[in-house]
């Protein structure tokens, strides 16, 4: 919901300064920046890609390294009712494609995570940005989980989480299910970290 990030009833478009508070810089997405010496806002953004007129922006204004137990991270909280039919948590668990456009300051191999709202299961994706300051199309494709808790009311069903920031406590590598609140990608880029990094995101759609 609001995957091109046109809606922000909130702020009309204005910076927001984040904090270890969930704060929403575009309706239906959350901000938060958990590591302590770094400065970040977020806001609505006019910069986008062809056949998009918004994006959510994260700009680090001053860098620091996350703690071990740090999350900085945006995220959307998915009503159950809306997951339903993915029957994840059972044998006929569907495969699920996450795609975006993103646009960075920083290039390398960053972190997306999809977790049960309980944080007890957790599968970390990895992306490539390869080149700076341009919008680049990523898909993400992640296969159900079978086992695990996923509500199927109007209660968070699942949370998508872009890595930001996350400790070494907070991160594992990309690839698998697996039990635990680990919404980072160990070795993966954070822009939390990096002074005057820039972050873009629009064209959120997630889909069996």
């Amino acid at each position: 919901i609001n995957g091109a990030m046109v809606i922000d009833q909130r702020n009309a478009g204005a910076s927001i300064t984040l904090s270890g508070a969930s704060q929403f810089p575009v309706d239906r997405f959350v901000a938060s920046r958990d590591t302590a010496g770094a400065t970040c806002t977020a806001q609505q953004s006019s910069t986008a890609t062809t056949g998009f007129t918004k994006s959510l922006l994260w700009t680090t204004t001053t860098g620091a390294t996350s703690g071990a137990s740090d999350e900085s991270v945006i995220w959307q909280n998915i009503e159950g009712f809306n997951v339903a039919d993915l029957a994840w948590g059972t044998a006929s668990a569907a495969t699920v494609t996450l795609s975006f456009w993103v646009r960075s300051s920083l290039t390398g191999t960053f972190g997306v995570s999809f977790r049960s709202p309980s944080g007890s299961r957790n599968y970390v994706g990895s992306y490539t940005i390869n080149s700076a300051n341009t919008f680049e199309y990523k898909t993400v494709t992640v296969a159900g989980d079978t086992i695990g808790t996923w509500p199927t009311d109007n209660s968070t069903g699942l949370r998508i989480t872009w890595d930001m920031g996350c400790g070494t406590s907070k991160s594992t590598t990309a690839g698998s299910w697996g039990a635990g609140n680990l919404p980072g990608l160990t070795g993966g880029v954070k822009v939390s970290a990096n002074t005057g990094a820039t972050f873009y995101i629009t064209g959120v759609q997630l889909e069996a």
